[in-house]
């Protein structure tokens, strides 16, 4: 009887596991307790219990027997294994910290978007309407909430809560509304660029409009080519600038929306009245970037002289060879070294390329109230070649300019309660559709139009995307993979198997 009773307690003991693991797993699922989730609970319990008490003799032997002690350590050592993992889940979840080890920082905060989060004036809501959380834009809050006290993020079912959902029209499920005031942005993705854009948007008072002089071959905004201006245009959009481009003659004045007027590699001369504008604009405390390319007379020679610059006739040659690490040649000047000041103070480690550039320079003698720097700076293994001839290049004493040469200098002037600033380049290619990607080319020129138009906390080094990776091949090289990989190598190993084998049997 006692061994009987025994075998039953034991069954009853699994039995009564059982029933209380499946009543805690029920509750768990459905949030409430429920009168069968306690009758499991409770009638599991009573059962466990009953067996342990019949069996408590046994189970005592057990423990003191050599398997006893043996499955004691280890449940012992599972139990430590445990409370180590629970620990070290509670601290990460306490002290938060994300490592990125993507090359190209993806997973990391941009310089810009640090300084627009940590300056930001006024309170921001960031809300998602949907059922469920959305783990990578909720992460991504955090990681902006450390940067600012006045983001503040939260997550609402448009069905439980309709009237918040009409309140900011929402239309769908999933939508991402973006508050700030009685301004409101829905961005279509959630990506760090468009949350920082929307956020901006919101935030600033006003969008300032940079004006792009046109009708004399300069580089256009709207030109999806290699040559053209079109991506700039679209990262320029991407800052929270109005773009648009204007004609001088047609207008006959500098419209007084433009914020920055920027004169992108003119080939052909500009009329006097257009240079009367854009120096009359200077002279009121305007902003305006000028480049100029190589073999190119755009008429502006009397407005850089008023502004103390100078442009060199004369084609910059690079032989350091470092742009050969970037697929460029010696027509492209590499740009490492740059002056003090807000454009490239972030830009220190960043090279910045320049196809077919011309240097320029600060003319002899007194500045006339203006505060210059030299702000890009060649290889001391360049020089400025006054008489190019086709490919051929090489550096003639006393007739061409070594290196280094400056490539671009900014001015400023106090006019009033004002202050007018210039920027002139030697080169409008590197800024174009081909080249702006390129190293720090995208950042020098928005960098550039921020600082003219007044954003100094907009200067910095922008959000990276993703380096394309997939391998393209060729048909024969696809044949040839297919090959190795499919056929030759797996008979390779099975006739080594089958050579093994023979050889042991």
């Amino acid at each position: 009887m006692n061994n009987k009773l025994q075998e039953y307690s034991r069954l009853s003991g699994f039995v009564g596991a059982a029933m209380t693991i499946s009543g805690l797993v029920r509750q768990n699922i459905e949030g409430v307790w429920g009168w069968m989730n306690i009758t499991l609970v409770a009638a599991g319990a009573v059962l466990l219990i009953s067996a342990l008490a019949i069996n408590f003799g046994d189970l005592v032997s057990f423990f003191r027997g050599r398997s006893g002690k043996a499955g004691a350590n280890l449940g012992g050592l599972l139990i430590a294994f445990i409370a180590i993992l629970g620990l070290l889940n509670y601290l990460g979840y306490r002290y938060h910290k994300r490592f990125d080890l993507t090359p190209e920082g993806l997973y990391t905060l941009s310089d810009q978007s640090k300084k627009i989060l940590s300056g930001l004036q006024k309170d921001v809501r960031v809300i998602k309407f949907d059922k469920v959380e959305d783990q990578v834009l909720s992460d991504q809050m955090i990681v902006f909430k450390n940067q600012t006290q006045r983001l503040k993020y939260e997550r609402i079912d448009p069905q439980q809560k309709p009237e918040v959902a009409r309140q900011f029209s929402v239309q769908r499920m999933g939508e991402t509304v973006i508050v700030s005031g009685e301004r409101v942005e829905r961005p279509q993705a959630t990506s760090e660029q468009d949350l920082i854009n929307a956020i901006m948007k919101v935030t600033r008072d006003q969008l300032k409009t940079i004006c792009f002089v046109s009708g004399h071959g300069e580089r256009d905004i709207a030109d999806a080519d290699a040559e053209g201006y079109q991506a700039i245009d679209k990262a320029l959009q991407n800052e929270n600038y109005q773009t648009r481009s204007i004609n001088l003659v047609t207008e006959n004045q500098v419209p007084a929306d433009c914020s920055v007027i920027a004169l992108s590699g003119p080939k052909t001369a500009l009329f006097p009245q257009e240079v009367s504008l854009i120096g009359k604009f200077l002279d009121e405390g305007g902003k305006a970037l000028i480049q100029i390319d190589p073999d190119t007379d755009p008429g502006v020679t009397d407005i850089l002289k008023s502004w103390n610059i100078d442009l060199s006739k004369d084609t910059v040659i690079d032989v350091s060879g470092v742009g050969r690490l970037f697929g460029t040649g010696p027509a492209v000047p590499l740009v490492g070294e740059y002056g003090d000041h807000p454009i490239t103070r972030d830009m220190k480690r960043t090279a910045t390329f320049f196809p077919l550039a011309r240097s320029v320079k600060k003319l002899a003698g007194e500045s006339g109230g203006l505060t210059q720097i030299e702000l890009l700076k060649t290889s001391e293994r360049s020089w400025g070649e006054t008489a190019l001839q086709g490919q051929d290049a090489k550096f003639d004493e006393g007739q061409d300019n070594q290196g280094p040469l400056t490539l671009g200098i900014t001015t400023t002037r106090k006019v009033g309660d004002k202050e007018a600033r210039l920027v002139v380049i030697g080169d409008s290619d590197f800024a174009n559709n081909n080249y702006v990607r390129l190293a720090g080319n995208g950042d020098l020129f928005l960098n550039t139009i921020n600082w003219l138009a007044q954003e100094e906390d907009l200067i910095s080094i922008r959000p990276k995307s993703a380096t394309n990776r997939s391998v393209t091949m060729t048909e024969s090289q696809q044949r040839t993979f297919f090959l190795l990989v499919v056929l030759i190598m797996p008979l390779a190993v099975i006739g080594m198997g089958a050579y093994v084998w023979w050889k042991r049997r």
